[in-house]
């Protein structure tokens, strides 16, 4: 393997600053099975409220397919202008208590994903960072009528819920997110992953509520105080417009209230929001899991032929 550490230009000084030392590290990389945009929306949020300097920022160069995800750019009139180039970032951020912590933002790597976990693994090592949160989007058969199921994983058994009887073993295609999990786990450094539970049907929207959830989680295992007022607010305006389509469809109601009677048949409301609840034989099975997120896969593939 090449030198991992060639993947990134890093800021010598802020690296070497007693700042970056013992923080927690938040790690939301877009991608192309994020489902409900949340990790977009929780880069979005968190960098536009809370001042930020870069640590470290990687090469896309050797790591982004461009033909794959193509960059916007604008046309004005007669010549192009705008290049939005995509950036992949580690930055030191201050939330509004001025406490700190470290994000790794952008979009998932297309190529050497075991040469950017090793990178992103030696950063951390190198920052001595206290605990690695993961946040994903996931699409699944649950309703939006109802809170949002966030799956909980990683290391940290102390920080995971209390374990039942339900354990599913699921093969799914992967992300440079769960790999970098394990190398984590491999490394000895703590780690804990969110992924929300996206309604099915609108795996492909952008779903503020949905970066909330994973907001919330952050905040009680990392005691940080992350901006969520302006997605609280655009998921009324969304929750409004959905509501307003699923109504005016007699069929798709229908879908909904099936959704919603199993999701009332399995989660306790006086549990934690997880599906590993209930009666085994009610719970989604490893070829539901599995066949969700094939199907979201499936039609990313096609809107891209």
């Amino acid at each position: 393997m090449l030198d991992p550490t060639s993947l990134y230009l890093s800021n010598p000084a802020l690296l070497e600053d007693a700042r970056v030392r013992g923080l927690p590290l938040i790690v939301a990389l877009s991608g192309y099975a994020e489902a409900g945009h949340v990790a977009v929306q929780i880069e979005h949020a968190i960098t536009d409220a809370l001042p930020h300097e870069v640590v470290a920022r990687f090469d896309l160069d050797q790591l982004y397919d461009y033909r794959a995800r193509r960059p916007h750019v604008r046309f004005a009139e007669d010549h192009f202008e705008d290049f939005q180039d995509p950036e992949l970032s580690l930055r030191l951020v201050t939330d509004p208590l001025g406490r700190s912590f470290a994000l790794l933002t952008g979009p998932e790597p297309d190529l050497q994903w075991n040469r950017f976990t090793e990178a992103v693994v030696g950063l951390a090592r190198r920052m001595d960072v206290s605990l690695v949160a993961i946040v994903s989007g996931i699409p699944m058969p649950v309703p939006h009528t109802r809170p949002f199921i966030v799956s909980v994983h990683g290391s940290r058994t102390d920080l995971l819920p209390v374990k039942h009887a339900w354990r599913p073993v699921v093969e799914m295609s992967s992300s440079a997110a769960q790999l970098l999990e394990i190398r984590l786990t491999e490394a000895g450094i703590d780690n804990i992953g969110f992924t929300v539970h996206v309604p099915q049907y609108l795996a492909e929207a952008h779903l503020p509520h949905a970066a909330v959830a994973a907001l919330e989680h952050i905040n009680a295992v990392t005691s940080l105080t992350l901006p969520s007022d302006e997605l609280r607010e655009a998921a009324r305006e969304i929750e409004r417009q959905i509501d307003q389509q699923v109504g005016a469809s007699p069929e798709v109601q229908a879908v909904v209230a099936g959704l919603e009677q199993r999701y009332d048949d399995v989660v306790d409301a006086s549990a934690p929001r997880s599906l590993l609840v209930g009666d085994e034989s009610e719970l989604p099975d490893a070829d539901e899991i599995g066949a969700a997120a094939e199907a979201f896969l499936a039609a990313r593939e096609d809107e891209q032929d």
